[in-house]
This record gives structure tokens, sequence and C-alpha cells, in this order.
């Protein structure tokens, strides 16, 4: 393994009888790095984070994390992290402090390291003001928050999250991400699988997964310089429709809808676009606004899963 690498992952594969689910998938985190593993539900996502926790075997390649095997050391692997998954175990019946507290006996935290911990958990979590509170009355939000201080109670080099926004009203969910920074700044090295592309956005790097297959890895800004053709912002009377027109026209490369806003991408604006604005006038379809606008990480996305598709055809 190389110097100074948390994770590597080798060609790594998944399969369930004759699904496959992960195919091949390879890449590497340095020490310190927020590294997202992005896709949509089924993507293979959450079997990536299984088989690097070393919970899932992999049925092929290897991934070496903190230099230990998760095919030949799955335990081994176990010392080094922290887990958190989508249904991450908290007990209803205890109190904050009391989960915080089973968890750090299962890590073997010893007596006299466990209050500076918790101090710095509840820093970071602001959760100290509810240490007594039982978990099973805490909001979305505040569960995940006290996911994370279980999860990290006896500090490890790694950390794995798998969607820990999922679900959590968007304060909290600003607050989970605050969490994380912080993580970050202290030297872990946190992978985090998303399908939330605006969150992907906060991630030094990441890794696009489509049907079980990495097809892109990098930077979020790199990513989204990939996208071909110019894109127009557009605003229409009938946004659905606007956006399904634009999509099956033959000059358009691509319409993605953003709440109220389509972004349409085409190759060359001057040649194009006018006589797109034509062709959806004549379809009696009311634009109001159209202007210039830069790539978003989901234009780059469904850009990149299109070409991939393409590709596999």
């Amino acid at each position: 393994m190389a110097l100074g690498l948390a994770v590597d992952v080798d060609g790594l594969s998944r399969r369930f009888g004759s699904i496959e689910a992960v195919s091949g998938v390879t890449f590497q985190v340095p020490q310190g790095e927020l590294f997202g593993i992005v896709g949509p539900d089924g993507a293979g996502k959450t079997t990536t984070l299984r088989m690097l926790a070393g919970v899932l075997r992999p049925t092929t390649g290897d991934a070496r994390i903190a230099d230990v095997s998760v095919a030949r050391d799955p335990e081994g692997v176990k010392r080094h992290i922290a887990y958190m998954s989508q249904r991450f175990g908290l007990y209803g019946d205890l109190t904050v402090r009391e989960n915080i507290e089973f968890y750090a006996d299962l890590f073997l935290v010893s007596k006299t390291d466990r209050p500076k911990r918790l101090e710095r958990l509840y820093g970071f979590s602001g959760l100290g003001p509810f240490e007594h509170r039982l978990a099973g009355q805490l909001s979305g939000g505040m569960k995940q928050k006290l996911g994370l201080c279980c999860a990290l109670i006896h500090e490890p080099d790694i950390m794995l999250l798998d969607e820990p926004t999922f679900g959590v009203d968007p304060i909290s969910r600003r607050d989970l991400w605050l969490i994380v920074h912080d993580m970050v700044a202290t030297g872990i090295t946190v992978l985090v699988a998303t399908a939330y592309l605006d969150e992907a956005e906060r991630c030094d790097r990441v890794a696009l997964l489509h049907d079980g297959r990495l097809i892109a890895l990098d930077t979020p800004d790199a990513l989204q310089q990939r996208l071909s053709g110019r894109i127009r912002s557009v605003r229409a009377d009938d946004p659905r429709r606007a956006r399904h027109f634009l999509d099956r026209h033959q000059a358009v490369t691509q319409a993605v809808l953003f709440g109220d806003v389509i972004h349409a991408t085409v190759e060359h604006v001057d040649r194009d676009w006018p006589r797109v604005l034509r062709d959806v006038a004549a379809a009696g379809i009311a634009i109001h606004e159209e202007e210039s606008a830069e790539p978003t990480l989901e234009d780059a996305f469904i850009d990149l899963v299109r070409a991939s598709d393409r590709h596999a055809d």
C-alpha cells in the first residue's frame, strides 16, 4: 500500500446470485480526505461501503484499509474504522450518554479516556444538554448526531458513512456536514455515500457509481467541466412539458429539471439555440426567461451516465 493512503481499492466486485452489485471498482483515498461515493439507489454505494467495513466479503478483488486486507482479514479492518450504516443501532430505551457509554464498552475504551472524548463529542455534536434524554425521544437529525458520536468514541482513523443525512431536515443536514468537516479537520479520513449531488460538491473528490460500475472519479469542479456543450437555463409556463420537449429535440444533448428551472445543453449556442427556441414556440410552449448557466454536478452526472449507457450498448 502506497505511503499516505488510507484506502486502496483494487478491482472490488460483489455478486448476489446472477446480480453483480459492484463490478471491478478501483480507487484510492489519501489520508485526511473527504471522499464521496455518489450515485442513485441501486448504484452499489452501500454494497461498496459494507465490503470496505469488513461486514461483506468481496466476490473478487480486494481493498486495503489502513493497510489491512478486507478480503483476508475483515476483522482486522474493524479496529481502524467507524462504520455508520443507514440504520445505525441506537437503543431507544437508553439515554444519549448511555448509548455512547455502551459503544465505548464495545470498543474497549478505557474509563480514564472517556471523559475527554465525551467532552469533544458533545462539543461538535451539541448533544451535551441532552445527554440524559432517551434516544427514542430524539429527532431524526439528533439521532444521526448520536450515531456519529457512538461511532467515533474509539477515535478511528477512517469513517465510513452510508447516506448519513437521509430523511433528516435541512437544518440537521447542514449541522451533520459541519460535523463531518470538523472530523476531517482533525485528520480523520471520511468516505461518505450519498445520492444527493449537492452534498457531493462538499467532498474533496467523488467517485460516481452507476449500475455497480465506477464511471468517473475526480474533484467536483473537474467533473462539472467535463460536460460537453453549453447550458441554457430556461423558465417556461409548463416546465415538465418543456423539459420533455427539449430533451427530445435533435439539437439538445440533454435537458434536466431543477425545480421549475430547466438546464438544456447544446453543443453550439449560436448555431443551435435559435432553432431550438423557434421549435419550442411552434410547439406552443411559452418561455419566460432563458440565459447562460454554469454546469452543476447533476448536469455532469447525467451526461456521464448517458455516455456510459451508450458505451455499454
